[in-house]
């Protein structure tokens, strides 16, 4: 697919969900239009999966109706293989392709001359359906990925319409579009529906303001850090987000490798849970690769048995956490001897993230630059890092405006275990690097390979880059603000005061000549000068 075919099938998705918008919140339509997308996926997916199976009995999927002598024989058998390799079912007349065509009724496939009146009424079907994928999985290894997987999915909610007829029109409408559009999902090597969602989601979140860091890492900083923890790698047997959002990140790391093993997330919040296992299928990540939980991480870990070969994340910029005095017998904080403050979660969630760090990976974490120097507990933490275990490997100092709902300015910190360059720590100032766009800065393909090749290199570059020894940070009493490190102040450029006096002078001299050559003119004209 052409980057022009891409953009235009992007627009296409933008427009469908602008349809489907009414007078909806970002985040509230945003449910709407990826669950429906996500439907589409399934059922496409299911007949795929399904004619292969039947072409050595020369019908096809959506063939098999309750006339077929054969039906129940054949969907038995199907059914079973599909929840093996697939991990759910659905039946043909519960297609999306076939429920479109029952919601258009007597419309013409064209959306532009869709007539309200002529649809049919399929809100209950659909409702079912998107109820009866769950169940299919019910008492399978699947049953915990597709739980509750469209809860936020209300047909029936009024802000789709005020009536049932309303409702029922606008998802027809939708359906109708999106049945149009050839995801092309047996073209194996493109994935036009994944890169197609994550554009969704970015839109979603330029759109939502502040929530959109719930649940989205801009894409450049997601590169920055997938580069980062897959350096020297081409094959990893586990990633981890402990703040997983969407999902978009950890999927981000395996487009860096060829190969990721498994996949392990945790997200509190339940509609963003819903959107990262959505997205973890939706992008063929077999339900049997990953473990997407839903909890509290500091609070109510789900993975604390499991180490990773690379763990990423974006965690909520100096959340608040309850730093029970509890904690300081759990693992993972007990040997600092130190809590982060309850104010601000972000070195508990450092913490935790080392906990979980093999022997041989390579952690990379985006937090506020407060971290670096601020004092009290996250000092004590900062410093038994470096000083104990000499985890820290670089600190990364991006520009301010990247992220959505925040302006402030963010770091990336790499930690490693076993450590290459185990007498250094690599600091990067890229804070200046980046592109303005209307209201948000953008980092371009240059600005983020400048910083990775820095990385790999651990090359000392003016006004950009300096590997100090652990003396040296020693010495500055841990802390890592990056222009005790990086000196990127710009000399003013010498003033000669005897050349601008020179030059007043000769300005005072030309005034003079232009005020006698007025005078003259006034006097010419009878005016007084």
């Amino acid at each position: 697919m052409s980057e022009d075919q891409k953009r235009l099938l992007e627009q296409q998705l933008w427009n469908i969900a602008n349809t489907l918008r009414g007078k909806m919140n970002a985040d509230e339509f945003r449910d709407y239009i990826l669950g429906f997308i996500f439907y589409k996926y399934l059922s496409e997916k299911m007949e795929m999966f399904a004619n292969e199976i039947l072409k050595q009995d020369k019908i096809i999927f959506r063939d098999i109706t309750p006339k077929n002598s054969q039906a129940k024989e054949f969907l038995a058998a199907i059914k079973d293989e599909a929840l093996e390799k697939l991990g759910y079912f659905l039946t043909p007349e519960e297609l999306f392709a076939e429920v479109a065509k029952r919601g258009r009724g007597k419309n013409e496939e064209d959306v532009e001359k869709f007539d309200e009146k002529k649809t049919n009424f399929i809100l209950e079907d659909l409702q079912k359906i998107l109820t009866n994928i769950q169940l299919s999985t019910m008492g399978t290894d699947s049953e915990e990925d597709f739980d509750n997987l469209f809860e936020d999915m209300d047909l029936n909610s009024t802000k789709l319409g005020k009536t049932p007829e309303a409702r029922n029109a606008i998802i027809a409408k939708v359906l109708t579009h999106l049945d149009k559009i050839d995801f092309k999902l047996k073209d194996t090597e493109a994935d036009v529906l994944g890169d197609s969602y994550e554009y969704l989601i970015g839109q979603f979140a330029s759109g939502a303001g502040k929530k959109a860091g719930e649940f989205y890492t801009p894409q450049e900083v997601s590169k920055i850090l997938a580069k980062i923890v897959t350096t020297g790698k081409q094959k990893l047997k586990s990633v981890y987000d402990p703040t997983c959002g969407s999902g978009s990140l950890l999927l981000r790391v395996a487009r860096e490798v060829k190969e990721v093993s498994n996949f392990y997330g945790q997200e509190m919040n339940r509609t963003t849970y819903n959107l990262a296992r959505m997205n973890m299928i939706l992008h063929g990540v077999h339900y049997r690769k990953f473990d997407i939980k839903q909890e509290d991480t500091l609070e109510h870990p789900q993975h604390i048995e499991k180490q990773f070969e690379a763990i990423v994340a974006n965690p909520p910029f100096s959340a608040q956490w309850s730093a029970n005095p509890i904690f300081t017998s759990d693992d993972r904080f007990s040997q600092y001897g130190k809590l982060a403050p309850s104010s601000k979660a972000d070195f508990a969630f450092v913490q935790h993230m080392v906990y979980h760090l093999a022997e041989n990976g390579c952690m990379a974490v985006v937090l506020p630059h407060g971290v670096l120097f601020r004092g009290s507990s996250e000092l004590h933490i900062r410093k038994y890092l470096i000083e104990n275990k000499n985890y820290l490997d670089a600190v990364i100092g991006l520009p301010a405006n990247i992220f959505y709902g925040t302006s402030i300015p963010t770091c990336i910190l790499v930690f490693k275990k076993c450590r290459e360059n185990p007498n250094d720590i690599l600091f990067i100032d890229a804070s200046n690097d980046f592109e303005k766009v209307k209201t948000q800065n953008i980092l371009r393909d240059k600005h983020i390979a400048k910083i990775i090749d820095t990385y790999r290199t651990r090359e000392t570059i003016d006004k950009y880059s300096y590997a100090a020894s652990i003396k040296e940070i020693a010495e500055n009493e841990y802390n890592l603000n990056i222009p005790r490190y990086v000196d990127t102040f710009e000399k003013e450029e010498e003033i000669d005061i005897e050349a601008v006096m020179n030059e007043i002078k000769t300005l005072e001299s030309k005034r003079s000549e232009l005020d006698k050559q007025i005078e003259v003119y006034f006097t010419e004209l009878g005016l007084v000068f």
